[in-house]
């Protein structure tokens, strides 16, 4: 089946526009009510479900937290309210709190004009496939009320900065600390903005943060792992020794050198990988997505290390670690998963593991670096127009076969319908520039032309 509202990453659009505005918020924490009070029935289990909700810092979560919470409420489900706390807060609490489910209101790394809606199942994993599909059948009923002695409860979750700051802490040993170190922190005015100067504070840093005044309008505006140039130029100011980016809700992280040069996902992935793979932490394989650059996966060829596509997205990231039984995997848009340390992307546990890693050897995060040589990727859209499906013409498919054919060997070329909006990503990289470039524009081409049909 078709999903009508998830995407691939929960639901997202434009504030007012579609499933994100007040009143389809309140069908929808209606519809997954009556969903976790049918599921919990089924159980043999007769207790009232209670579910987590959290949110970033955007203004228009005043209006989605109020609505989601009277539709569950009506739905006869108790409600904890965690106020603004990253998406991987929500998900430990869940588990923490021994709830039923969790939800995060927020758009993750978009401006503030946009929102969205993560839903987190018992054990604090991001939903499949199936229950989302679940939830969308639960909408198409009518918006229903229980019996007024069986209506739920809103309360405001008690010391939840606390509970998720020891959680992050407990992710590194005990003998663990920062010493002193210099760090700039970008918390994008999101999520982070408490907690993450807290953590690396706890930890013995010496913390300058940025992006910590969220005024509800300027989440991820020129801040945060989307724009880390305002990082790198801080850290280059105050000769710190590094800078860590985060995005709007927390689960991604970037990392930025003494030098003001920026380590994306691929980068901290391969410090991760090649430590853990010689302390014997590393298990199945390292999982990646179609985006991971070709660089990577022939670095970790040359050390030994398994490494495994999937779809891009970190869900389909972490269903692929699952059937692996492996503990390492992300995106080079710094979305990472630790799944021994935390259940889900948690840019705050991943940097933790990435400093732990540096200090332990005493190198810098440049020199932990050596040995992955990137290759030259770009990545073209090509619009679409009038539900043109260019990737299925006979042209495209031969363009794109004479593609892989020239980069065989030194890299890759692929195409990927976006999810989100009406484009087709052309992606080539190579180990050669020019061969690279030569490449990606013919292939383009191609789509362009397929795409104009």
């Amino acid at each position: 089946m078709t999903r009508k509202y998830f995407g691939t990453d929960g639901i997202r659009g434009r504030v007012g526009e579609g499933p994100i505005s007040a009143d389809f918020m309140l069908r929808l924490g209606n519809a997954y009510g009556h969903a976790l009070r049918a599921s919990v029935k089924s159980e043999g289990d007769w207790r009232k479900p209670m579910v987590i909700i959290g949110k970033d810092t955007r203004i228009s979560n005043y209006m989605f937290e109020a609505a989601l919470e009277a539709g569950l409420v009506a739905a006869g489900v108790d409600v904890e309210l965690m106020g603004p706390m990253p998406t991987p807060a929500v998900s430990h609490m869940t588990r923490s709190l021994r709830a039923d489910g969790g939800i995060v209101i927020s758009a993750s790394h978009n401006p503030h004009h946009d929102n969205g809606i993560k839903f987190f199942s018992a054990e604090g994993e991001k939903l499949d496939d199936a229950t989302e599909l679940a939830i969308e059948a639960a909408l198409e009923h009518p918006f229903r009320t229980v019996a007024s002695e069986q209506l739920g409860k809103a309360v405001r979750t008690r010391d939840a900065i606390g509970r998720y700051v020891e959680a992050c802490k407990n992710s590194v040993s005990r003998q663990f600390d920062l010493d002193g170190m210099r760090i700039v922190v970008d918390c994008a005015n999101g999520a982070t903005y408490q907690v993450g100067p807290m953590v690396l504070r706890e930890l013995g840093a010496r913390v300058e943060a940025i992006g910590t005044e969220p005024n509800g309008l300027n989440i991820n505006d020129g801040v945060g792992s989307t724009h880390p140039e305002a990082l790198a130029a801080r850290v280059r100011e105050t000769g710190a020794e590094l800078g860590i980016a985060f995005d709007g809700d927390g689960d991604r992280v970037l990392f930025v050198d003494g030098g003001g040069n920026i380590v994306d996902g691929d980068g901290l992935i391969y410090i991760l990988a090649r430590d853990w793979q010689k302390s014997g932490r590393l298990r199945g394989p390292v999982v990646g997505t179609l985006m991971t650059n070709y660089g990577l996966e022939r670095a970790f060829d040359d050390a030994g290390i398994a490494f495994v596509r999937a779809k891009v997205g970190d869900r389909y990231v972490h269903q692929a670690l699952v059937e692996g039984k492996g503990i390492l995997g992300g995106e080079a848009s710094g979305h990472l998963l630790c799944l021994d340390r935390a259940s889900t992307g948690d840019g705050i546990v991943s940097a933790l593991q990435v400093l732990e890693v540096l200090k332990r050897t005493g190198v810098s995060l440049r020199e932990a670096l050596a040995g992955l040589a990137r290759v030259p990727q770009k990545t073209v859209n090509v619009r679409l127009v009038n539900g043109a499906r260019p990737t299925e013409a006979a042209t495209v498919q031969a363009a794109l076969a004479e593609a892989q054919t020239a980069v065989s060997g030194r890299g890759r070329a692929f195409l990927r319908p976006s999810g989100t909006e009406p484009v087709v990503r052309v992606t080539v990289e190579a180990d050669d520039d020019a061969l690279m470039q030569a490449t990606l524009d013919k292939l383009a081409d191609a789509v362009r032309a397929a795409a104009a049909h």
